[in-house]
């Protein structure tokens, strides 16, 4: 994914279904100039991960 559409994904009112090496995730923070995520893996808050912004795919419906 590139930075930009990880921007719309984070900033948009809809939840949008994001993935991380087939896991499903949530975008926590966006650090733009570093083109980081940190996104929040499965339902527990406290299991976050940051990676770079090219290892997240949106999940196509």
């Amino acid at each position: 994914m590139d930075l930009q559409r990880a921007l719309d994904i984070y900033r948009d009112k809809d939840n949008i279904a994001v993935q991380l090496d087939g896991e499903p995730v949530w975008i926590e923070h966006i650090d733009e100039v570093y083109g980081m995520a940190t996104v929040q893996v499965g339902s527990r808050p406290t299991n976050t991960h940051t990676v770079s912004v090219d290892r997240l795919h949106e999940k196509k419906k």
